[in-house]
């Protein structure tokens, strides 16, 4: 194999348009436009604006559960749901996570308790959890990953008998479909995210689902907003509120929420095509749990050995080409030597997410599944030439 042909070598990067991870789907101008022009004529930006109130009216409707509470982002909604369902000591969470999960619990003044993933799902192994129940422990964090979900009526059994709470952070599920409904409606409290990269993007924005009409107060006062008829007496707020602006994007991108979807699954389709000759040392990751997806995320797995370059590495070489992969999560502090979460830790070193998303297409993945495979070769080289 000619190392010559690689951007890292010196040759042109073979991609004049970079691809990015993230959906980052935004309306068209017309649109776009259309919608912030009755924003500036009634000049009511923040504060429960009738756009913000109708995407909650909307994504309860959608979701099929009694509150949608919207947040400017979703580590925010995930703080105030926590303060609202009063937790207390110690919570457990997967250990493959990110690190926002794990910021939202401190800022609350919890304790993480470390759980292992299944190597295969990336998800909670409830084999483990039960385990991990004491008498310090107030709730299971549960993450759904990658257009996935966990064993929810499992977990909801386990929480029940325990008496704890149960949390789903969501992110990356809106929209997936379980055999009993789509996720949104299991857990005492759910939160999605509408950061640029998940499907229902608004730039950023976050919402808490629940059937909880307590919990929906509080998290309401905690949030806060104006002109509640029952004001509860709260610790603190975090002024978490969600623009008109982002309620305007996320509106409209609900309503493509179907294209979008659609969109996501052929992009996939052409992943699938584009590695079915089979790459050694590449494994794509596929969602679990659900019946239907939303595709948001192409995930594989590198196994360096077998691949001959790491996942770090690897990220390099398609940087030089303009493919922006990103790992799967950013590295946790908890998966230190001393910590027994070997999957997580395979995990952290090993997934990768590859573009997927508003401007990708079927043409530049089978360009980039072919230029994986031409890495793969020439691996022993590039490997000699730029370290591991």
């Amino acid at each position: 194999m000619n190392l010559g042909s690689f951007a890292l070598t010196g040759a042109p990067p073979l991609f004049r348009n970079p691809l990015f991870c993230g959906q980052n789907r935004f309306p068209d101008r017309e649109r776009y436009r259309d919608a912030f022009a009755g924003i500036f004529e009634r000049q009511y930006y923040n504060n429960n604006g009738p756009l913000h109130e109708q995407l909650e009216t909307r994504l309860q409707t959608f979701l099929g559960v009694r509150h949608v509470i919207c947040t400017s982002n979703a580590m925010l909604g995930l703080m105030v749901a926590i303060d609202a369902l009063q937790l207390h000591g110690r919570v457990i969470v997967p250990a493959f996570v990110h690190p926002a999960v794990i910021q939202a619990l401190r800022w609350t003044g919890l304790e993480p308790v470390w759980c292992d993933v299944d190597q295969r799902t990336h998800h909670l192994d409830t084999r483990q959890v039960i385990a991990l129940i004491d008498e310090r422990v107030s709730a299971i964090l549960a993450v759904n990953v990658w257009g996935g979900a966990c064993d929810i009526g499992w977990l909801r059994q386990i929480a029940d008998t325990q008496g704890i709470r149960l949390i789903f952070e969501s992110a990356h599920a809106f929209g997936c479909t379980l055999p009993a409904g789509l996720v949104g409606s299991f857990g005492d409290a759910e939160i999605f995210s509408f950061h640029a990269d998940m499907i229902l993007g608004a730039g950023d924005g976050g919402c808490i689902a629940t059937h909880d009409d307590e919990l929906a107060l509080r998290a309401r006062s905690i949030r806060p907003s104006y002109g509640l008829e029952q004001p509860v007496r709260i610790a603190r707020v975090a002024n978490a509120r969600l623009s008109e602006a982002q309620a305007a994007i996320a509106l409209m991108n609900l309503d493509d929420f179907p294209t979008h979807q659609a969109h996501n699954r052929t992009l996939r389709a052409a992943y699938i095509r584009g590695l079915s000759s089979g790459i050694e040392g590449l494994t794509l990751h596929e969602p679990s749990g659900v019946i239907q997806s939303n595709w948001q995320h192409l995930i594989v797995t590198i196994d360096q050995q077998a691949y001959g370059l790491s996942r770090d590495r690897l990220i390099d070489v398609l940087a030089a080409e303009k493919v922006y992969a990103r790992r799967g999560f950013p590295t946790g502090i908890h998966l230190g030597a001393e910590a027994n979460l070997p999957n997580a830790r395979h995990l952290q070193t090993s997934c990768l997410e590859l573009p997927l998303g508003a401007h990708v297409t079927t043409g530049d993945i089978e360009r980039l599944c072919e230029l994986l495979a031409r890495i793969q070769r020439a691996a022993p080289g590039l490997r000699s030439r730029h370290g591991s």
